[in-house]
């Protein structure tokens, strides 16, 4: 008796877990930073903890659903790569239309909640982000072209209209920067992963830049996309929404952004020293900028 009901109880606690790897925790930690952010600047001060949480929650489920769907239609090249061959439903411990009927249950839910609870701009702006995520990127561009990353990034980029519109009902410009900054920093970021991880890209047959187009082009495509950040993060100060403080953090950060890809780019195949150190840079770089943010609300 006592053998059999561990694996039952185990095997409980693994099947939460596994759903809840479905929606990318990591990944949604950072969507949450962002509009978090976004509700920080738009309220000129914190906003209340009930609609915090709320919009959280609300944007939690409706990310988890849209990373959900994706498990569900990556399944075949997913197991192709060594970065995401041991996912729930690749390795089986998920049945694949299990992942896909729960993404869609989580986005209806997030859309529901936030439109009653919260707002309908904000559950338009987070229904806009999963059908970006899973019709235009996943479904449509991810395997058909190495831009697959510059237009389905945009994905990524909701957030902070969800966060914007969560405290005001609409979303403004210093929100559509905020949109441009996530936009303009997805290539260098996901052309830093794909210049240490191209092999893995190869095998499953994703049209990933640096295997397309090669290692040189990428690079320069991406120079080319981080002096566009700085000049879009630099507008955002110049909406009023953030004082002198933020603007010294998004120049800082924005400078060395591109120091890191003078280096990437005299970088020689094979070596890929420089690619991880920028996609590391780039994590930090989201991170700090949105919370330079906050640090910087004008003193009204």
């Amino acid at each position: 008796m006592y053998a059999q009901s561990v694996p039952q109880s185990r095997s409980l606690t693994m099947t939460v877990a596994d759903y809840v790897a479905l929606m990318k925790p990591r990944i949604i930690s950072l969507l949450l930073i962002t509009a978090y952010c976004a509700m920080v600047v738009a309220a000129g001060h914190l906003p209340s903890l009930g609609l915090t949480v709320l919009t959280m929650v609300g944007l939690t489920l409706s990310s988890g659903g849209a990373h959900a769907v994706n498990m569900w239609y990556d399944r075949d090249i997913d197991g192709l790569m060594h970065r995401t061959k041991m996912r729930p439903v690749v390795q089986g411990r998920v049945p694949a239309v299990h992942s896909l009927i729960f993404g869609i249950f989580l986005q209806i839910v997030s859309f529901a909640g936030l439109g009653l609870l919260v707002n309908w701009a904000t559950a338009l702006c987070s229904l806009g982000g999963f059908l970006f995520y899973v019709l235009v990127y996943t479904i449509w561009l991810k395997r058909r072209t190495p831009q697959n990353i510059v237009i389905g990034g945009a994905a990524g980029a909701f957030p902070p209209l969800v966060g914007w519109a969560a405290v005001t009902g609409t979303v403004g410009w210093a929100a559509i920067l905020m949109f441009l900054i996530i936009f303009l920093w997805t290539p260098p970021h996901f052309w830093a992963l794909a210049l240490y991880k191209q092999d893995d890209y190869r095998n499953a047959g994703i049209p990933m830049m640096p295997v397309v187009r090669g290692e040189k082009v990428t690079k320069t495509q991406s120079m080319i996309y981080t002096w566009l950040l700085l000049a879009v993060s630099v507008a955002l100060y110049f909406t009023g929404a953030v004082s002198w403080v933020y603007l010294v953090i998004a120049v800082g950060l924005g400078v060395g952004f591109i120091a890191y890809h003078v280096f990437l780019l005299r970088e020689r195949e094979p070596e890929t020293r420089w690619a991880k150190k920028t996609f590391k840079f780039s994590l930090v770089y989201m991170m700090v900028i949105f919370f330079g943010m906050i640090l910087a609300l004008p003193h009204h």
